[in-house]
């Protein structure tokens, strides 16, 4: 674990009052020791770094853990991790957001007549992650880039006449093949009147000519997610068509240059959805702008109408506006961009300009 790392959690417990923080969640245990196992939890203070694992990953963690780490073999996490607490009184954080009610029961019962006090103390791990270093930062664009390959593979090859659920299987293969540990999320492929769902499930249903298919993907690799949407043509479009995929991609690159350390969610979200509204789409774009990226494909911070956290250097966010005309078509764009004290990065390198592919 990073001093870093270390030194920003202890100063949230200062924070919160804390004594230490017990971390269940698979992915704040990964993010705080590296280790990628299925079952662990960490206790983490100014006077404890304790990992606990079971039997079957006694030599992962011995690899994966640094030194610093004081690493316990068991096969009840929670009562060892109870059992090795620092001496009483002692205020105890846990994860409330994760735990679940007959863990917390558990977690209760086991900490008995003993003065240690049970805080609910969920979202203190989440929201360090929320800011990336420039490492995390190199993890998610080569995600991205990588993505990014497999769909110049899989779309470049024509996707007219295959059924949806087999472009989005290619797409999940040839992310695999380059490398990736598995998908962010199950791929997304929706022609025609079918992209009007935002999370539409592909279909056994061949992509006609002459219309858009809304396409949704991202890879998973090194522990790091990316994602990324194109809305691409398959032949000729009705102008109706064209002007609604036009009025994406002004608000999306608007939303874009909104995107700097200061603003809320909230207001950034405003700028793309004016220009949907003033379109006479207000209807038809239901969702939010946008939502952080980092370990896990939806984290924090969240660019949308309830978005009230003030955007950071160091967010890897979504900027994803779209037009869902049920009974028509639907189109999305969305790049995947990190966020610099003057404005942000593009992460991922696809063009945005309406493509026609065969």
């Amino acid at each position: 674990m990073s001093a870093a790392r270390r030194a920003a959690v202890l100063a949230r417990l200062a924070e919160r009052e804390l004594d230490a923080l017990l971390v269940t969640n698979l992915v704040n245990v990964r993010w705080l020791t590296g280790f990628d196992g299925s079952n662990a939890a960490v206790v983490i203070g100014e006077h404890a770094l304790r990992f606990i694992t079971d039997f079957r990953y006694l030599t992962q963690s011995a690899e994966q853990l640094d030194p610093e780490w004081e690493r316990e073999i068991a096969t009840d996490l929670l009562k060892r991790a109870v059992d090795g607490l620092p001496a009483a009184p002692l205020k105890l954080g846990f994860d409330d957001a994760h735990l679940t009610v007959r863990q917390h029961e558990q977690l209760r019962k086991l900490v008995g007549e003993r003065e240690v006090q049970l805080v609910a103390a969920g979202g203190i791990v989440e929201a360090l992650r929320a800011v990336k270093d420039e490492a995390e930062i190199e993890l998610i664009r080569a995600a991205a880039v990588l993505a990014d390959a497999a769909f110049e593979e899989v779309v470049g090859a024509g996707i007219v006449g295959r059924t949806e659920r087999d472009v989005a299987l290619d797409l999940e293969i040839a992310m695999r093949r380059r490398g990736a540990a598995g998908v962010s999320f199950a791929p997304i492929v929706a022609a025609a009147e079918h992209g009007a769902r935002p999370h539409a499930v592909p279909r056994d249903v061949p992509i006609p000519p002459d219309t858009l298919v809304v396409i949704d993907w991202g890879a998973q690799l090194d522990g790091y997610a990316s994602d990324c949407t194109r809305t691409v043509a398959t032949g000729p479009l009705d102008p109706r068509d064209e002007a609604v995929y036009e009025t994406v991609l002004v608000a999306q690159e608007a939303a874009l240059e909104a995107v700097r350390a200061g603003p809320t969610g909230r207001e950034i979200d405003a700028v793309a959805r004016a220009i949907i509204d003033d379109a006479g789409h207000a209807e038809h774009f239901g969702h939010g702008l946008g939502h952080g990226v980092g370990m896990e494909v939806h984290e924090g911070p969240r660019l949308g109408k309830t978005g009230e956290d003030q955007i950071a250097a160091g967010n890897v966010v979504t900027v994803e506006p779209g037009i869902y005309v049920p009974g028509a078509i639907g189109v999305r764009i969305e790049d995947l961009v990190a966020v610099t004290d003057g404005g942000y990065e593009v992460l991922n390198t696809l063009p945005k300009a309406l493509r026609t592919v065969g």
